[in-house]
């Protein structure tokens, strides 16, 4: 499918003054790469990445227009002078792929905290976030108009760093949407009430800031489109508010959003468990009811369901973020009509929007460069070697490719018939199928760099011994460990129990009274907890834990798993220990009163930790140190078992030691 397939894709667009090559956004989000306040070279290397993938437009991330707003830790201080210098780096940068970016701007207001400011947070009204529960102060009306000169000041200081555009960020979390928003102003003054008055900051703050950049720039508008609150802003207010700012004059585009960052932050940055597309309906409102271009957001992942929203007259232009995190040359792929070569965005949310939750910086599971844009890549070797990559994983893969793409030979062996490891396993849950796009991706790669694949084969020393490669890499993952409640000699009655790998691979059929140990706080627990009630299972899964799952909070798939369990049926119990194997169940410990019970159960599936599977590894170190075999190296699970963001980044850094 080349760029003339696309029906709009690849059509050119005017917004306003400035016009795009493509309708391709590479949409605003945080990435914590600011220090001390002030852009960095890893900002302009992140953003020129894309540039040169072919976005058709970049819009950076906030810039703040006041002191008051501080609410993490690396965010660029928009309203100190001392940032143009690197806003003027990242415009060339971005400028040198004849690429337009534009600047978001913004005020988080309550949604926010004093702890890096140490100021009282402003707000319409004094109105706590859910998130950071802390009393905001409600502005006066003389403070309204520093804000708003605040925005002014900000605008003009990326009209000097050399921005085309200006976005002023009035949606998931700003004051401006406190303001629209009736669940957050509750003011009585002509800033609150009615919704005309409660635009009223939104329409001033248009006003000066296009005084301050002129009609040389272009300005838009991102807008909430359902905050999911009682009282919160609707669709139909979200598309009022884009007549008024159509009515006056001073904006060029609308970009949409969805959800509450604080509130319904699950909405904003949706896991794979919501379907692509899902927040549609609010650009496609408002393209009904203005002229001015609409930007679309929601889980876009490859150029077709792009073009395909374009093309029902959805949107003018799409959002595609973690699309192009994970592949920067995402546009520029689908341009050259390769779109099976597109690094696919899985959205697991491990690496990008858990990262950000943990303050790191962004990063990507899959793309190993996202992140590290700014540092500068080895050049290929001089000194090719044969090397033999061990196991099939996302660890061997990427170890694979990293090493090929620096000019070694490298042959992959895998003991099973198809190569993924546990990726490939997990991936038959219906609710995490999109993590497989992890194995097609680094097949498509191995295949694109003509990377000797051998499923089915089984390697011992002597296969080694018999290849004579220059080094081996042994990436053969992890097996489950027994915990030591499991006795050897199971009681008359007593349950079947098996690891969750068993019942993913089909090689356990547990039924009836399923219980389910979840000792990891990841996906494993439940999501075969869901597989195993879709059969018919009376299915309990109890955590030593505070909450089942815990980490799915970090990928936002914490609130959409506790639907899903309430509609299947599924009982979680926290804070219990398993202590043993009873017949018909289980004993167990309560770790809040230390009290002692039983659970009933026909089976038990263990999500628990794994032990490495390194037997290969330590015989070829051993032969190696005796002068009889070549190098060795272990990675990923084989090393220690962990997530797959650590193995392909093992992966990666393993091939520049070679």
């Amino acid at each position: 499918m080349t760029a003339g397939r696309y029906k709009y894709l690849f059509q050119p667009l005017r917004i306003g003054p400035v016009t795009v090559r493509n309708r391709i956004v590479f949409s605003a989000h945080l990435t914590n790469y600011a220090e001390d306040g002030l852009p960095t070279e890893q900002h302009a290397a992140y953003y020129e990445a894309r540039a040169k993938g072919g976005a058709g437009l970049i819009i950076t991330e906030e810039h703040s227009t006041h002191p008051t707003d501080w609410p993490y830790e690396k965010l660029i201080h928009g309203f100190n002078p001392a940032v143009i210098p690197g806003y003027r780096r990242i415009t060339e940068a971005v400028h040198r792929h004849g690429t337009p970016v534009f600047a978001q701007i913004n005020h988080n207001g309550g949604q926010a905290s004093g702890m890096y400011s140490r100021l009282p947070v402003w707000a319409p009204s004094p109105v706590p976030d859910p998130m950071f529960r802390e009393v905001p102060k409600a502005v006066t009306v003389a403070e309204i108009a520093e804000i708003v000169a605040g925005y002014a000041t900000v605008a003009g200081h990326c009209r000097a760093g050399g921005f085309d555009g200006i976005e002023l960020q009035c949606s998931h979390s700003s004051i401006v949407r406190g303001f629209l928003s009736g669940a957050t102003n509750h003011r009585t003054d002509r800033y609150g009430g009615t919704l005309e008055n409660r635009a009223r900051v939104l329409l001033e703050i248009l006003a000066a800031v296009r005084e301050a950049i002129g009609s040389g720039m272009a300005l838009g508008v991102r807008l909430c489109g359902d905050e999911f609150l009682p009282d919160g802003i609707t669709l139909d207010e979200c598309v009022e508010v884009g007549r008024m700012m159509e009515a006056s004059g001073h904006a060029d585009y609308i970009n949409t959003s969805i959800g509450v960052a604080t509130s319904s932050l699950y909405m904003i940055e949706a896991s794979m468990a919501v379907p692509p597309g899902y927040a549609l309906f609010i650009p496609s409102a408002l393209r009904k009811a203005v002229s001015l271009p609409v930007v679309g957001v929601g889980r876009f992942k490859d150029p077709i369901q792009a073009d395909r929203a374009l093309s029902e007259g959805h949107a003018d232009l799409i959002g595609v973020v973690r699309g192009q995190i994970a592949d920067a040359e995402f546009a520029a792929k689908a341009r050259a009509g390769v779109p099976d070569d597109i690094r696919l965005c899985l959205s697991c949310n491990q690496e990008c929007v858990g990262r950000m939750g943990l303050n790191r910086w962004l990063g990507c599971i899959e793309s190993p460069r996202t992140g590290r844009e700014s540092v500068p890549l080895p050049a290929p070797t001089a000194r090719p070697r044969r090397v033999m990559v061990v196991g099939g994983g996302p660890a061997g893969m990427q170890a694979a490719i990293a090493a090929r793409g620096l000019g070694h030979e490298v042959a992959l062996y895998e003991r099973e018939d198809q190569t993924g490891g546990q990726v490939r396993l997990a991936a038959r849950v219906p609710v995490r199928s999109e993590f497989g796009d992890l194995v097609r991706n680094q097949l498509a790669e191995c295949e694109r760099l003509g990377i000797a694949i051998k499923t089915g084969t089984t390697v011992d020393v002597e296969l080694v011994a018999s290849e004579r490669p220059d080094v081996v890499v042994v990436a053969t993952g992890a097996r489950p460990a027994t915990p030591y409640w499991v006795p050897g000699e199971p009681p008359e009655g007593a349950p079947r129990i098996c690891d969750v790998r068993d019942v993913l691979s089909g090689d356990a059929h547990p039924e009836g009274r399923v219980l389910v140990v979840d000792e990891l706080g990841f996906h494993q627990a439940t999501s075969v907890a869901e597989l195993l009630a879709d059969r018919g299972c009376a299915v309990e899964v109890a955590t030593n834990g505070m909450v089942v799952g815990q980490d799915l909070g970090v990928t936002l798939d914490m609130e959409s798993w506790w639907l899903r369990a309430t509609e299947k049926g599924i009982t979680q119990t926290v804070d219990t220990m398993i202590t043993g194997v009873v017949g018909g169940g289980v004993s167990t410990q309560d770790l809040a009163s230390g009290a002692a019970g039983e659970k009933r159960a026909d089976w038990v599936v263990l999500s628990l930790q794994q032990a490495p599977d390194a037997d290969l590894y330590f015989a070829l170190k051993e032969r190696h140190a005796a002068g009889e075999g070549p190098p060795v190296y272990r990675l990923g699970d084989c090393l220690a078992p962990r997530r797959a963001h650590a193995a392909v980044i093992e992966g990666d850094r393993l091939a520049v030691r070679l």
